[in-house]
């Protein structure tokens, strides 16, 4: 399966939640209206677009069907594909330029944050860089197992320390096992405790001044991971740890099982968080580089899954 495939496939639900809700509305209208607008907007609303984001694509709608003079409902579809896709450009492409770079990966438990670093792990390992893995989520022995699996899957390097241990010990070890092996990335597992904002805030606050200590001139991603399933609770989740962390970008999993790949707007355009990676199944390769344009491409295809 393709590229484009495998996105489109992954976002059957939603397209057929969204898409195909709002193509049906706009062949109900024989002119273009307010009525139109409203329900447009409504739909998005419920396709977990947002309010505010249902709200400006609508605007930017209305303002690019009177600059162009369309008079036929249907046209607007078309319209909808490209202003998605503009929304969602900007900061989506991972910037590891040093080597070694790092990568903090962070997000609640359940999320699909080990499997993604797995995921990642594999695709990195792919094209051609060495990677090593820190089992930082000390305080889940589960956590630990669960990446040493993803680690020989992956056919990477794992460092770990015993659960309980100090989360950046672990991190500084693995810093230290990538200068002495010249790796090129290492990946960061972090615990995912959103309940207790001081204690995620400060072991974060800890692992950065270990990196930025060790790898002063590195380059850095931190990455949230989300599920697409909870639609705007990860909306909310990201809200949340974005003030706890600089987080420089996203990662949703679990789009191809979930009508509510309408977050992704949320998202990027109400918090301003560029979307990285999306999920879109369940084999190795199924973590993919977010591409803005094939995404609203895959949302508002209208041939048959």
């Amino acid at each position: 399966m393709g590229l484009f495939s495998k996105i489109k496939a992954g976002l059957k639900k939603t397209r057929d939640s969204i898409s195909s809700s709002i193509e049906s509305m706009l062949r109900s209208f024989s002119s273009i209206d307010q009525e139109l607008f409203e329900e447009l907007e409504e739909l998005l609303i419920m396709g977990d677009v947002g309010v505010a984001t249902a709200e400006k694509i609508c605007q930017i709608c209305k303002q690019q069907v009177k600059e162009k003079g369309i008079k036929n409902p249907e046209e607007i579809y078309g319209l909808l594909q490209q202003i998605v896709a503009d929304m969602l450009r900007g900061g989506q492409e991972l910037e590891l330029n040093t080597s070694p770079s790092v990568i903090l990966v962070i997000g609640v438990n359940g999320v699909g944050k080990t499997t993604t670093i797995g995921k990642l792990a594999a695709r990195l390992k792919k094209d051609g860089k060495r990677v090593i893995l820190a089992a930082a989520d000390t305080f889940r022995a589960a956590a630990i197992e669960q990446l040493e699996v993803w680690a020989q899957r992956s056919q990477c390097e794992l460092i770990r320390q015993k659960e309980g241990s100090d989360p950046a010990s672990v991190v500084f070890d693995a810093i230290a096992a990538a200068k002495a092996r010249k790796a090129d990335v290492v990946i960061c597992d972090t615990a995912g405790r959103l309940h207790n904002k001081k204690n995620l805030m400060d072991e974060l606050a800890k692992i950065n001044r270990i990196i930025n200590r060790e790898l002063p001139d590195a380059s850095k991603e931190v990455l949230l991971v989300l599920d697409a399933a909870t639609g705007q609770n990860a909306v909310n989740q990201a809200r949340e740890f974005k003030a706890v962390a600089e987080i420089s970008g996203i990662v949703l999993t679990k789009l191809d099982g979930t009508a509510k790949g309408g977050v992704v707007l949320a998202i990027r355009d109400d918090l301003k968080m560029p979307v990285k990676f999306i999920g879109v199944g369940e084999q190795l390769d199924d973590l993919q580089p977010f591409d803005p344009d094939e995404f609203a491409k895959a949302l508002f295809d209208r041939e048959d899954s």
